[in-house]
Order: C-alpha cells, then structure tokens, then sequence
C-alpha cells in the first residue's frame, strides 16, 4: 500500500477510535499549554519520533493505554479555570501533575469521545479580535475571564 494510502486509512481509523485525528488533539494541547511537540511527548510518557508518527497518521493507534489516559487528563485539565486562564505556573503545574500520574487504566475510567476545549470552541466560534475586545472590556471586572479570552484569542 502507499504511503499517502496508509496515512489517509490511518487518519480514518483514528477518528473512529478516538473520535477525530490524534494530530488535532495533540496540536490544541501543544497550543493550549504552550509547550512543545517533544516536551508534550515527555510529559505523555512516549517518545517524540513516536507522537510524530501518530500525529502525523503514519501510525494508527497509542499501543500503550496509560499514555492515552495522561493525553486525556490534559484536555480535561484545559477545561480548568486555572489552566484556561493561561497562566505560565498553572500550566507547568498541571503538566507536572500529568508528567507524574501512574494512570490506572480500565473500561470503566478511560473515555475514547472527549469534548473539545472551552479555548478551542472559542476559537472556532469568534474571531480572534472580538476575543480581545472582549478580554479588554472584562479586565477590570473579571480578570480571570478576562484572561481566558485573551488567551483564546491567541491565534495558532
């Protein structure tokens, strides 16, 4: 089979498997903690020539189920008030956290189908610019909220 073939089949498995591309959910965490391919790879618990390979549909799956579960709990950590504020020590904490998790892996505690991000909804839904308008007018009021649109107005 092809190289462009086992790619697109590849991609096709992925989200059926895991609900979309394992290279757009990589892509939001790098954006979203502000990290690295290869320091996400670190923190995941896989190598970087490895994630490449999935990112990229060259492979299929993630063989080992533990580091599912840590990319997992990093979109959930997105969702946090803390994180989604965007600020540098709430992300390195919550990428220490993740980096430090011996995830127990069952049926019953690891999802396939996880939401999108309120960040990425947010990007997908307002233009960026509006975002930042908005930013500057809760400042005073609710920096937190303030913050998060800032951030989410951060384009890629």
């Amino acid at each position: 089979m092809e190289d462009h073939k086992i790619v697109q089949r590849n991609i096709a498995l992925q989200r059926e498997w895991y609900g979309e591309p394992l290279g757009d959910r990589v892509r939001r965490l790098v954006v979203a903690f502000d990290v690295s391919q290869a320091s996400l790879a670190d923190v995941l618990g896989i190598s970087a020539p490895m994630l490449s390979q999935v990112m990229s549909g060259r492979r299929a799956k993630i063989g080992n189920p533990a580091v599912l579960a840590r990319l997992i709990m990093l979109e959930r950590k997105i969702l946090t008030p803390d994180v989604a504020s965007g600020r540098r020590e709430a992300l390195q904490r919550a990428l220490d956290d993740v980096r430090a998790s011996k995830p127990a892996v069952t049926r019953d505690n690891l999802p396939v189908d996880v939401g999108r991000s309120a960040i990425m909804a947010l990007r997908r839904l307002i233009p960026s610019d509006h975002l930042t308008e908005a930013a500057a007018a809760l400042d005073g009021r609710f920096p937190e909220l303030a913050e998060l649109l800032r951030h989410a107005g951060k384009r890629i």
